[in-house]
């Protein structure tokens, strides 16, 4: 993938976010690794809504949230902490999807974090780590223990703070954040609805085990998770705002 090809698709995943109302008014990060051996990456600049990203105005940044071409655009150096401690830690993440959304965030405060409630939060099961609350990320010792948390696996919970998903591609990181607030929603008016006494009914740990392996196996599919659906994210987005290819 080109580099211009890179900005397009991940213009279209800030417009996918804001579209499905995971975003955070200016705040938040979708970074993506540009092609070659360079440690350079695109992301939105500092300011502007997710709905108003497009490609030509991402900015390409180093490890140290440095612009390293000239830009019109300032970025937050300082909420790319967590996205450079994961780039620099696993080559694998081509993309670091970061959100705060309410539900994904009610989910984080919760002891036990995403039950399998739904089939949707199957995935998620054995992959997902967690990263106790330090304050605003700032401190750049922060970033070691962001990166051991993460481990192997492809979702990180930052406790009492919100999401964030790694992707080898970018519609990857897309279609996890996805399904994780979906999954989230789901469990929380689950939880909303119980009387009092009862409890979740849940299916029995080898159902889950079978379907996590299912999920993250891609049951013999060998397209990464997200490629069959982002045809149609595509597709929606030149109807309705073609501007994000600009």
């Amino acid at each position: 993938m080109t580099e211009a090809e890179l900005r397009i698709q991940l213009a279209a995943c800030y417009r996918l976010v804001s579209h499905f109302g995971m975003d955070d008014l200016i705040y938040n990060h979708i970074s993506a690794r540009v092609p070659g051996s360079e440690h350079h990456f695109l992301i939105n600049p500092y300011g502007l809504l997710f709905s108003e990203v497009t490609a030509s105005c991402l900015v390409k940044i180093d490890l140290e949230g440095r612009k390293v071409e000239p830009s019109d655009h300032e970025v937050n150096r300082a909420g790319f902490v967590i996205h450079s401690a994961i780039h620099a830690a696993r080559p694998d993440a081509l993309c670091v999807l970061h959100t705060h959304s309410d539900a994904g965030t009610a989910i984080s405060a919760l002891p036990g974090g995403l039950a399998p409630v739904s089939q949707f939060a199957m995935r998620y099961q054995g992959h997902t780590g967690f990263h106790a609350y330090e304050g605003v990320a700032l401190d750049l010792d922060e970033r070691e223990r962001l990166v051991r948390d993460l481990g192997p696996h492809h979702t990180l919970v930052l406790r009492n703070h919100g999401v964030l998903t790694v992707g080898r591609t970018i519609p990857e990181a897309f279609i996890l954040m996805y399904y994780f607030e979906k999954a989230a929603r789901v469990q929380l008016l689950a939880q909303s609805g119980l009387g009092a006494g009862e409890s979740l009914v849940l299916p029995p740990p080898e159902a889950s085990a079978l379907a996590a392996r299912q999920f993250n196996e891609f049951a013999g599919d060998i397209l990464p998770p997200g490629t069959r659906e982002w045809p149609a994210f595509v597709r929606m987005l030149d109807r309705t705002q073609p501007d994000y290819r600009l």
